[in-house]
């Protein structure tokens, strides 16, 4: 590990822009996916399963890149429970990046469905296929979709309120502008 500065380090800061637009982007197609059962559900699922496999691949790079280069530090002036929350939100945001797409993958293996990124790259299976776990998977993966979706709210809320209100550099050390 690395000693942290006050900036994140531009191949974190890649990442986290990059996985910020995936995943909203990944939350809105899995809602259309659910409100839809129109041809329009093929072409979105067709971009939900290749997204969410990159999301995992990216998430384990990310969490690379953060245990090699730590984040800076928050301002000394924060309130512990703000550190405390920051703190957990954040790797609960990275649980929830490696769970979802796993929990996906699980679930499509339960139910006996291929993972296809393309036209002819098949992931294997992960589960075995068994109508009982597909239900509890599906639950599981609309659940934490739902956390996700919240504590990317959370976080984005977090972000406003030091960048808008507090304006004490933690926002500008993910942009990168000082």
């Amino acid at each position: 590990m690395k000693a942290a500065t006050n900036t994140f380090t531009l191949a974190a800061r890649v990442l986290h822009w990059l996985m910020a637009a995936m995943i909203l982007a990944m939350l809105f197609i899995g809602v259309g996916m659910v409100a839809s059962v129109s041809a329009r559900h093929e072409w979105l699922l067709a971009i939900h399963k290749p997204l969410g496999i990159a999301i995992l691949i990216l998430a384990v790079v990310r969490l690379a890149v953060r245990l090699r280069h730590p984040p800076p530090p928050l301002p000394a002036d924060l309130p512990v429970l703000q550190k405390l929350a920051a703190l957990a939100s954040h790797w609960l945001l990275y649980f929830l990046m490696l769970a979802m797409p796993l929990i996906g993958w699980a679930m499509l293996s339960a139910g006996g469905y291929p993972v296809m990124l393309g036209a002819s790259l098949r992931l294997p299976p992960i589960f075995p296929t068994s109508p009982v776990a597909f239900a509890v998977l599906r639950h599981l993966h609309t659940g934490f979709a739902m956390l996700l979706f919240l504590t990317f709210l959370a976080h984005m809320g977090a972000a406003l309120y030091h960048g808008l209100i507090r304006r004490d550099g933690v926002l500008s050390s993910m942009t990168g502008r000082r």
